[in-house]
């Protein structure tokens, strides 16, 4: 009796033993070791943000070349960036269809502490919230976010934060036209930010986005529902700080 005893707690020794070895093998840290080596993509393959102070972007220009690296990741060739903007708490992107200009999606580049607060947010490349996942008729449904700050690719669509996809035919030619945006833009601000004008709209499926601009400089942005008229301020990015046009 005391044998089987006696063996019975040495097999239970073993098996701490074996499970504190193969946790040591596949920790977190040790996958943080592993991403650290890789240089391909490492601001969407990062295992642990809070490890990666230096995956966030340290300047626009390689904001730019993550947001180019990331729509390439899509594998849809004909969208390219055609804009990015730097705000206090992001970068943000518009991503277009090369061949109708159109705009496809938004996106945003989280910068070390982004509105939260929370610094292991740094450096996440994501669509953009709001408007892009909830009203986009054609690409809201294509990417989301995922437990390694990347990209979901095609074969993972589905619903993102209440969105459903899409039932219709995606298009551009609204029943809320670019000039009913501007007005409907226009008298949004006259209510709740005074003072301030717009650009003109980015078209995406399913709705527009427009820049406010407050004594000339950008102030933020807002969009409108190409179908209802219903607006959406983007209250996430923070003080604007500058801008770059690419082709």
């Amino acid at each position: 009796m005391k044998r089987n005893r006696l063996i019975g707690l040495l097999l239970i020794i073993i098996g701490i033993i074996g499970l504190a070895v193969i946790s040591t093998q596949f920790s977190p840290m040790r996958l943080t070791d592993q991403f650290t080596t890789t240089t391909s993509t490492p601001y969407w393959t990062s295992g642990s943000y809070e490890t990666y102070p230096s995956i966030a972007p340290k300047n626009i220009d390689e904001a730019v070349d993550m947001a180019r690296g990331y729509i390439s990741s899509t594998g849809y060739p004909d969208l390219a960036v055609k804009e990015i903007m730097e705000f206090q708490y992001n970068y943000y992107f518009i991503a277009v269809e090369k061949s109708t200009g159109v705009g496809a999606f938004e996106g945003i580049i989280e910068k070390e502490v982004g509105l939260s607060g929370m610094g292991h947010m740094m450096g996440l490349i994501h669509p953009e919230q709001g408007p892009n996942m909830m009203w986009n008729t054609k690409y809201g449904h294509m990417t989301g976010w995922d437990s390694w700050g990347g990209m979901m690719g095609r074969g993972m669509r589905g619903r993102w934060g209440g969105y459903q996809q899409y039932s219709g035919v995606p298009t551009a030619d609204m029943p809320v036209t670019e000039e009913d945006a501007i007005q409907i833009a226009q008298k949004y601000l006259e209510s709740y930010l005074p003072g301030t004008t717009i650009e003109h709209p980015d078209t995406f499926y399913g709705y527009y986005t427009i820049h406010i601009l407050k004594d000339g400089e950008i102030y933020g942005m807002l969009s409108v529902n190409g179908y209802n008229g219903q607006v959406w301020y983007h209250t996430w990015h923070g003080a604007f700080i500058q801008m770059k046009e690419l082709t």
